[in-house]
């Protein structure tokens, strides 16, 4: 249990071993380019951008720590912020059970963050960790959907889905990264909870454990880059704040 009379430290990991094939041949996706600089970059000054955050911990792909560390060093953080590389796994869970075991003593709140979300603000990133210091053990910013979501009946690709409900919109929310998490309580979820059993996200493994998970804020710009035209609206969103907020 935390001590009271102590501030509560908070640390980001940012699993980034995948592929992202979605996005085409070439470079793991973390590290592809955005407005000349590696969405992965992108993503650790978003969330170092939190004076709340004193570390930031990045999940490498296994052969590419190395690699990921020196592209890092080109792009130093302030001296507030420290800055850790470790080698992923063949999972993403696996990835961020490795990130959580490279913390410190003395972190109280843990940030998982996509590296595919280059872009969240950084009032998203504050809104989520206060929750956390608020006694919430697990916290997902979301969005209200736009579209009317359909519940199919799964066929093969090319093949019409029959649908067998809609589910209520307005009780809907399209989830976002950083998640925030009571230390202790995300490193249960990760210890108790086997991959595939139904979670696929780091608040999933929470939910699992019969833990209260909360609902803040979103924001329109922490989209997540998957596909080609992620990353026309990513370079737009990025270009616009050059032009009027002297983001470098």
């Amino acid at each position: 249990m935390s001590d009271p009379s102590r501030p509560l430290r908070t640390a980001a990991v940012i699993p980034a071993a995948g592929r992202g094939v979605r996005l085409g041949p070439g470079a793991p996706k973390a590290l592809r380019a955005l407005g000349g600089t590696p969405m992965l970059v992108h993503a650790v000054r978003a969330m170092a951008a939190s004076r709340a955050v004193s570390l930031v911990v990045v999940v490498a792909p296994p052969d590419g720590a190395t690699e990921v560390r020196h592209l890092l060093d080109e792009h130093p953080l302030s001296d507030r912020t420290d800055l850790l590389v470790v080698p992923g796994g063949e999972t993403r869970q696996d990835s961020v059970r490795r990130g959580l075991a490279a913390l410190p003593d003395g972190i109280d709140v843990v940030l998982v963050h996509d590296a595919a979300r280059p872009l969240v603000p950084v009032d998203t990133v504050d809104a989520v960790i206060a929750a956390v210091r608020a006694g919430a053990p697990a916290v997902v910013p979301a969005l209200p959907l736009a579209d009317t979501v359909k519940q199919v009946e799964p066929q093969p690709q090319g093949t019409p889905e029959p649908v067998v409900g809609t589910p209520e919109r307005s009780l809907l929310r399209a989830v976002q990264t950083p998640q925030g998490f009571d230390r202790e309580t995300l490193l249960k979820a990760h210890d108790t909870v086997v991959e595939g059993e139904g979670a696929t996200d780091d608040a999933g493994l929470v939910e699992r454990l019969g833990q209260r998970v909360v609902v803040v804020s979103g924001h329109e710009e922490a989209f997540k880059v998957t596909r080609p035209l992620d990353l026309v609206l990513a370079e737009a969103v990025l270009a616009r704040r050059r032009a009027t907020d002297g983001y470098v």
